[in-house]
């Protein structure tokens, strides 16, 4: 079973010139929410003391006093100056307007704040960035039709194979793949949870997955931005699924199992569904992909049938 190894995308044309002929509009939907929380936000409130005197609690109480007003214009400039400009370039300032009233949208429709926090919190950069990543991705998503994802393969290892799997564990979670016919080259999927082992379940038993592969020790991995923060995302799996167009053009399906969704679960599924999934479909030389995330353990055996249904 062979898939991609590494790819990354990027707008077409010479750096943000292919966004910006045409004016700019966005599509948000539940992944573009971004929720403020005490978990997210981090600290708030810290006591000081000295050696003699009573103790201060110092908070951000003051934010709470920002208009609306002075906060999207913070955020659009943030926006503006780190996702809308090539390195070493100017900022485009013509692009201010439709930015601003596309972050108006964004804070009026994506932001959730929870557990006393407010709106203005925005102002520190790494929650800024957090939302100039949901607000880009918006935009790229209202724009995939005209303007394609491209792709930048890895140029030494541009795919991987199963063939190429060896690896020892001590892991006594695992599920012996089996068959017959046998659906995956690696004799053992190493599991993270017991909804891995259901997921395995379901794809051995399914008559239209041709071969699947849990991403242990593939080397399949999906850079994203958490904030500023570069990452890397391993999916948990890939599925080829004969979806009606014969077993030689096959569906590499990439599915996630996830439970509890954290912000940058978000920000993974956000990545794979606006960048990486149509960047490879655009390139036309790797077959058909498509994602799918899990967050049903009692519902995933009908969410997958009717997941390959739809394809």
């Amino acid at each position: 079973m062979k898939f991609i190894l590494f790819v990354e995308g990027k707008s077409e044309g010479s750096g943000l010139d292919g966004f910006i002929n045409r004016w700019l509009t966005a599509q948000f939907g539940d992944d573009s929410v971004l929720v403020l929380t005490p978990d997210l936000v981090g600290p708030s409130v810290t006591t000081t003391s000295g050696i003699i005197g009573e103790l201060a609690d110092m908070t951000l109480e003051h934010l709470k006093e920002v208009r609306p007003s002075t906060l999207l214009f913070h955020l659009t400039k943030h926006l503006l100056y780190s996702k809308w400009r090539d390195p070493g370039e100017e900022p485009k300032l013509y692009l201010f307007g439709q930015l601003k009233s596309i972050t108006r949208q964004w804070l009026e429709s994506s932001l959730v704040c929870r557990g006393g926090t407010y709106p203005a919190l925005l102002m520190y950069q790494q929650l800024a960035d957090i939302a100039c990543n949901r607000i880009t991705a918006g935009i790229t998503r209202a724009m995939m039709g005209a303007k394609p994802i491209k792709l930048m393969l890895d140029p030494f290892n541009p795919v991987g194979s199963t063939q190429n799997v060896r690896f020892n564990t001590s892991r006594s979670e695992r599920w012996e793949t089996s068959g017959p016919p046998p659906k995956n080259q690696v004799n053992w999927v190493i599991l993270d949870s017991d909804w891995e082992a259901e997921f395995c379940r379901l794809a051995e038993a399914h008559p239209k997955v041709l071969a699947y592969t849990k991403n242990h020790n593939l080397g399949l991995e999906v850079p994203y931005l958490m904030g500023a923060d570069a990452r890397r995302y391993f999916p948990d799996f890939i599925v080829l699924v004969e979806d009606g167009r014969g077993s030689e053009n096959p569906l590499h399906l990439v599915v996630e199992i996830k439970g509890y969704r954290r912000e940058d679960a978000k920000m993974k599924k956000e990545t794979m569904e606006t960048y990486w999934i149509p960047g490879v479909n655009n390139l036309q030389t790797h077959g058909r992909w498509a994602f799918a995330e899990f967050t049903d353990v009692y519902a995933m055996e009908s969410d997958f049938k009717r997941l390959i249904e739809r394809h």
